[in-house]
């Protein structure tokens, strides 16, 4: 997770505004803490704080960062290394000895950070933080170089994992994208007299809501330079694959976003086609666990012509459970997110869709609720394939005891969520509905344990922590 957004435009144009705005439209990929630095051309400011970004961003604030400054580059963090604090917000500042200030935002997660943390701290850097971001940025400080291409570059290419980072410098907007692609970054421009000011983006929904025109994707592996000159990129790391998140078209990206030329709204929508193909069943109405599920659950109901629904009324004011850093919080907010529809589903036979099923919180609380609204039946389908793999590359998982499907069947899975069937899609009914590409080209370990990088021994055992199955499924 974790959304990123920078602007390079020319004097008079109010890059922080534009930066603002465009970290509204990926509060989605991050809610624990944003920020902003901007750069006037000859120095780097910085404001971040802990809280979505209408809580860290007053107007005064934003006016202070827009004067002057012409370029930008914000941040909405979720965290998955460095815990939750102020001090942890991104982006992250650093001082080349040479070159002078600049700042860091990241999104996903490095495999090397701890054996590049200690190699530096043997060179006598201090850390001040946990983050994998602070190593990135004290390798950058410690990095030789004759200009900011050249130190990036170069220590990028020590970096091993998951990343799709911006880099503010006082005149140069720098993206790169790891040679995987793990994780989306896009490129735009909005077209303003004299002089375009261009962007990068986690996705491209903020791109939309800043007027911007969508030019590509950040390719794997590549190294993109924005400054007053205009535009120009290079390749600065090889692979012989790629392997883009395959759960960004599944849950984490917006579904107004494009991935991979694939409109994720529509794709999901094919997901519940899949899905009625694999798994019919006889029903009186077909719903959704809004609002993540309702692409798929609209898609079930076109292919099964059986009605959807609404059956559950989502408060727009409760962020997202999946994403909450602590279990109680994820708990708390089920219950206050979520409110059925009694008349509606009373005496009823239910097909329940949703994206997926991670911890199992939302999925049992919310078909118990169901239940006491007084549905008759509840019939599960998830749009995508059981997670039973611990993440490395970004998103919150610390172990497989986090995962209600590690080590157990399905029909286990069934009854501890309290519904009358389960299934999940399948992986290749999963890559026909995305649509684009094979499924060798997308990162789905989380399904199947294939990770596409060697993952540190250390860092493995850590997280492949197996819990016995029914004994254990209460604690879940």
């Amino acid at each position: 997770m974790c959304g990123v957004f920078g602007v390079c435009a020319k004097q008079g144009i109010d890059v922080a505004n534009l930066t603002y705005f465009g970290l509204f439209a990926l509060q989605h990929r991050g809610q624990e803490s944003a920020g902003m630095a901007v750069s006037d051309g000859s120095s780097v400011r910085l404001h971040r704080d802990m809280g979505l970004v209408a809580q860290v961003f007053s107007p005064a604030a934003i006016k202070e960062l827009g004067e002057g400054s012409v370029i930008a580059l914000g941040h909405t963090r979720y965290s998955t290394t460095g815990s939750s604090r102020s001090e942890n917000a991104h982006p992250v500042p650093f001082h080349h000895p040479l070159l002078g200030p600049g700042a860091i935002a990241h999104n996903g997660n490095l495999l090397n950070a701890d054996a590049l943390r200690a190699q530096l701290v043997e060179q006598g850097v201090i850390f001040e933080t946990g983050l994998d971001t602070e190593v990135m940025a004290r390798l950058i400080e410690n990095t030789h170089g004759r200009t900011w291409e050249e130190v990036v570059r170069r220590s990028f290419a020590r970096i091993v994992g998951a990343y799709s980072c911006g880099v503010i410098t006082p005149n140069q907007l720098i993206a790169l994208r790891d040679p995987y692609g793990f994780r989306p970054l896009c490129i735009g421009y909005i077209p303003l007299p004299g002089q375009p000011a261009h962007v990068v983006a986690s996705e491209t929904c903020a791109l939309d809501t800043v007027h911007a025109t969508f030019v590509r994707e950040v390719q794997p592996g590549e190294i993109v330079i924005m400054d007053e000159h205009g535009v120009r990129s290079a390749s600065f790391q090889t692979s012989n694959k790629h392997a883009m998140c395959i759960f960004e078209f599944i849950y984490f990206a917006r579904p107004d976003s494009i991935l991979k030329n694939c409109e994720l709204e529509d794709a999901r929508i094919r997901m519940g086609h899949e899905l009625a193909q694999e798994a019919p069943v006889d029903a009186d109405m077909v719903v959704a666990f809004p609002d993540s599920g309702t692409p798929a659950a609209i898609g079930y109901a076109e292919a099964s012509a059986i009605p959807f629904r609404e059956a559950l009324m989502k408060s727009r004011y409760i962020n997202r459970t999946f994403i909450q850093p602590d279990q109680s919080l994820r708990e708390a907010g089920v219950m206050l997110k979520l409110n059925p529809l009694p008349r509606s589903i009373k005496g009823k036979r239910l097909i329940a869709v949703d994206d997926s099923i991670v911890r199992g919180t939302t999925t049992k609380r919310t078909i118990e609720r169901l239940r006491a609204a007084g549905a008759s039946e509840i019939h599960m389908r998830i749009s995508s394939p059981p997670m039973r793999f611990p993440c490395f590359m970004g998103v919150d998982i610390g172990s497989t005891k986090e995962l209600i499907a590690a080590g157990r069947s399905v029909d286990e899975i069934r009854k501890h969520i309290g519904a009358d069937s389960l299934h999940y899609l399948s992986i290749p009914g999963l890559i026909r509905a995305i649509g684009r590409g094979t499924s060798e080209e997308f990162c789905r370990a989380c399904f199947d344990g294939s990770y596409p990088v060697p993952v540190p021994q250390q860092l493995e055992m850590d997280k492949m922590q197996f819990e016995s199955p029914s004994p254990q499924l209460a604690k879940v």
